[in-house]
């Protein structure tokens, strides 16, 4: 285990910022380049950092031409491809990208793809890369790496991502989050994890790096001059531990991208907007959200990692009128007790939204993982198969919901309400957005708060909760 290691101290040994606000100039250069941002989104927590967006989460061609030609900067697709085999999540990735071509060229707009993925390192890095690369022409094309995402204190310094929890920097390879079931890893050292997630087809030794140094003393110069020496390069990791630095990286990216150089993105959410040009909002208050004035609320809950079970624990101690609902995983994993189970839960938390009270259903907290990533990955699919029954199953229209977890808070969406395209509005707390869903959904314009698993402190949950409460 590395020593602890101090993110104050560290940070004042960093160069300052930049001086020069770059988020002008990236608008400039934007709307010059009329280019469309396009985000493919492993799971659906990737709208943290953005507002006024819209999300699809089906890929038609004519669907895509429309947005191509709307006025918004960027777009999600939301893919869902983590809670995919390896197989499907690359065969999704070509399918979209195929998609987006033609719709390119029906309506004469260019694009820029970025998969945006968990700022924890977890998902189908190197198979979905390479599919897109395929599918764009881009296999000689160079891939930046950004995990950087700072409201949910991810940074990269000297090559090496950071998990921090309050003033210590925890190396992302030591966590909870990289002893993952399916998407494991021991490299903390972003070169070392490209390497072990490649399987040794591209060597530490290959992958370059854009430096603090870099973006702090030389500015967009600097890097647009760095990004132009790439040739040849496979992977490019990008240190940031401010958004300004995001920021800075960005205006040296389009000024090279002007020069001719084509990369891929393979990001947290936090990229997003600067590479949009979307500057920050103000967190989201009650009045903005035009909530009904009674009904119940309904929070979901599925993500199994350490925060979310301490998210859970205090909710269940701070709200005496709460109706809570377990779900046993452990009865969801042969069809006769899954059928059992699925009924009384499903019987449960419609009588408590009929009675008017707020409403948790939660999965158990002991993990069950299978002998391999498959096996793992098919428990979670039927963990999530309950959830979506429940959201299907509900015969009253809840005043909100909450869903907590990524594969969670897609599915509860997709094929629980059955969200086509919805638009996020912004943020509730800090890397918690909020989505406003279409009128095809079951429950047309209902505000739908997608919590991540690995975001907020060990009270975050009951502040999403108090803060939408009806007054």
């Amino acid at each position: 285990m590395t020593p602890p290691l101090s993110k104050s101290t560290l940070f004042a040994s960093l160069p300052p910022p930049w001086p020069h606000d770059p988020l002008p100039a990236i608008r400039e250069a934007l709307a010059t380049s009329r280019q469309k941002v396009v985000v493919l989104d492993d799971d659906p927590t990737g709208t943290q950092t953005v507002h006024d967006t819209p999300v699809l989460t089906e890929w038609l061609v004519e669907a895509l031409a429309r947005e191509l030609i709307s006025p918004h900067p960027v777009f999600y697709l939301l893919t869902n491809s983590r809670s995919l085999p390896p197989g499907d999540a690359a065969a999704l990735n070509r399918e979209i990208a195929r998609h987006l071509t033609k719709a390119s060229q029906q309506t004469g707009r260019s694009f820029v793809m970025v998969s945006r993925s968990d700022s924890t390192l977890r998902g189908h890095y190197s198979v979905e890369m390479d599919a897109l690369a395929r599918a764009l022409d881009l296999e000689l094309g160079t891939c930046l790496l950004i995990p950087f995402f700072e409201a949910g204190g991810r940074f990269t310094v000297e090559d090496v991502h950071y998990v921090a929890q309050d003033d210590v920097l925890v190396p992302a390879g030591e966590t909870a989050f990289a002893r993952d079931a399916t998407f494991g890893y021991r490299a903390s050292n972003l070169r070392a994890w490209v390497e072990e997630k490649t399987g040794g087809r591209i060597l530490a030794r290959q992958v370059a790096s854009i430096s603090i140094e870099d973006i702090r003393c030389g500015g967009p110069d600097r890097v647009c001059e760095r990004l132009m020496e790439l040739t040849g390069v496979p992977v490019c990791v990008v240190n940031a531990a401010a958004h300004r630095d995001l920021e800075v990286f960005v205006r040296g990216l389009l000024a090279a991208e002007k020069r001719g150089r084509r990369f891929l993105y393979r990001s947290a959410a936090s990229f997003v907007a600067a590479r949009a040009g979307i500057a920050p909002r103000p967190l989201l208050n009650t009045r903005e959200l035009s909530l009904p004035a009674s009904g119940p609320g309904l929070i979901i809950a599925g993500s199994h990692v350490p925060q979310s079970t301490e998210h859970l624990i205090r909710l269940l101690r701070a709200a005496d009128e709460l109706a809570s609902v377990e779900i046993k995983v452990p009865e969801l994993q042969k069809k006769p007790t899954r059928v059992k189970e699925l009924k009384r839960v499903r019987r449960a938390v419609d009588e408590a939204l009929q009675a008017g009270r707020k409403t948790l259903v939660y999965t158990s907290r002991r993990l069950i993982a299978g002998a391999d990533a498959a096996e793992s990955l098919a428990i979670s699919r039927h963990v999530s198969d309950a959830l979506v029954g429940v959201a299907q199953s509900i015969s009253v229209r809840p005043r909100y919901i909450i869903a907590k977890g990524g594969i969670t808070s897609s599915d509860i969406a997709t094929r629980g309400l059955g969200a086509k395209r919805a638009m996020v509005r912004g943020q509730l707390l800090p890397g918690v957005p909020v989505w406003e869903l279409g009128p095809e959904t079951r429950f047309p314009g209902l505000i739908y708060v997608v919590f991540p698993g690995n975001v907020g402190g060990p009270d975050a949950l009951v502040e999403a909760v108090h803060k939408l409460k009806s007054t």
